[in-house]
């Protein structure tokens, strides 16, 4: 079993392409990462300079506690299993799982005992003598692993292996390669662009856009409490509600958050109310999962959002119910570059404060700029919300589940209520806002 460290790992192509940026991620002894992100998002790069295919622009690769950079592939005790599975055609399937262990100098006896152990264990022992022609899909991809395993590596690295195949076969393969790969102990890298494999199969995930790493944690973690507002979009179905909200303090009493004609109150016993607080006067974003909305009656009081079914969805086992509420929703591709370093000037914050203490001026900004929270000065940054002047106001489609084919169809008025510890609030920079977070 192997360990591996990266430390502000970068990739930049010649054309000026960054593929990868800064990167800093560390996999424990036997553990099971997952890089989970879009097409284009510098997994496969990330994962072809740890196996040693692609060299680091700058930063570090370190595996074993001991610099890799300009270590080649065949030393780094790794095995890779692409996408495309890379079979030899006119080899057996016992001479392909066996080819690793020819190129070692290992004897036929030998050999052939190991390739007819791993072929069993893989399910694959019927058909050693046939070519990958002859094969399905499935068994192809079995063969790149048994071609992996039989090495008996430190760690395994895997580009996408099931994403050409079926979904029925893919939910099979991936319990079987999650099973065997934590029966044999070995640590593994496991790239996808699949949120369910990365949420069935992992230990940790981590997730990139565009080269950078947004967050890194279990399953349960980046699924209930995303580092980010891109993660919180990208995982979950259906995706996250995110809306634009005005916050509003009523001191000892709760914050009220405006979306549009609707309103919902955070409770001020909410650990979470101060850190919202701070947004006094200004938008932030509020996310809510389906699941954290209930169909109430509509004479139902307290924190309900009400509107009309804009079109309804059938899945079999439930239906999604998408409702016009009149608010504002926010578009995560519209999330914007790296930030400026320019202080914000008479921000929501120094306005509250102003309310409060009956004063403007110079006792205000102290305030804001020693940072109420102690967190120093907000910075000026790209924002994620709705600005008439750049971005097309879209409204809200609030995703609701229902049971299967309910009594309702697409006009019919809806009212769901809110379970507010559910809530997610994320700046306009597309960051958490919490306490201790995690």
């Amino acid at each position: 079993m192997a360990t591996v460290a990266l430390k502000d790992v970068m990739k930049v192509f010649a054309d000026g392409t960054v593929a990868v940026d800064r990167v800093n991620l560390d996999v424990g002894q036997g553990e099971f990462m997952v890089l989970l992100g879009p097409s284009g998002c510098g997994k496969s790069t990330l994962l072809r300079m740890v196996a040693g295919l692609e060299d680091p622009t700058s930063g570090a690769v370190i595996m074993d506690g001991e610099l890799a950079n300009d270590l080649p592939p065949r030393e780094r005790g790794v095995a890779m299993v692409f996408q495309d599975f890379a079979l030899y055609p006119h080899m057996t399937v016992g001479e392909n799982i066996g080819f690793p262990l020819r190129l070692s100098g290992v004897d036929a006896e030998p050999r052939a005992e190991q390739v007819a152990e791993v072929a069993s264990a893989l399910g694959i022992g019927d058909v050693l003598a046939r070519k990958p022609g002859q094969l399905s899909g499935g068994q192809r991809q079995r063969v790149a692993m048994g071609r992996a395993i039989v090495r008996r590596p430190k760690l395994f690295l895997m580009d996408e292996p099931l994403s050409n195949l079926d979904s029925g076969l893919r939910a099979e393969l991936r319990a079987e390669i999650s099973g065997l790969v934590r029966e044999l102990g070995v640590t593994t890298i496991y790239v996808t662009h699949d949120q369910a494999e990365a949420l069935t199969m992992a230990d940790r995930v981590a997730i990139l856009r565009k080269g950078v790493l947004q967050d890194v944690g279990t399953p349960t973690q980046v699924y209930g409490r995303p580092a980010t507002l891109y993660v919180a979009a990208f995982l979950g179905s259906p995706r996250m509600n995110l809306l634009e909200a005005e916050v509003y303090v009523h001191l000892d009493r709760h914050i009220a958050l405006h979306m549009g004609d609707q309103v919902l109150h955070l409770p001020w016993n909410d650990l979470r109310s101060r850190q919202v607080a701070h947004f006094h006067g200004e938008r932030i974003v509020i996310g809510v999962r389906a699941e954290a909305l209930t169909p109430v009656p509509d004479t139902t009081s307290g924190d309900v959002l009400r509107g009309r079914i804009r079109y309804l969805e059938h899945h079999g086992h439930e239906s999604l119910a998408f409702l016009d509420i009149g608010a504002t929703a926010v578009i995560v591709d519209e999330i914007g570059n790296p930030p400026t370093d320019v202080p914000i000037n008479g921000g929501g914050l120094r306005r509250f404060v102003s309310r409060l203490t009956g004063r403007g001026g110079s006792g205000s900004a102290e305030l804001v700029g020693a940072g109420v929270n102690g967190r120093g000065p907000r910075r000026a940054k790209e924002s994620v919300l709705s600005d008439p002047g750049r971005h097309h106001r879209r409204p809200a489609e609030l995703a609701v589940r229902l049971a299967p084919y309910p009594a309702v169809t697409h006009g019919h008025p809806l009212s769901v209520a809110v379970r507010m510890e559910a809530l997610h609030f994320f700046d306009e920079r597309g960051q958490r806002i919490d306490v201790g977070w995690r």
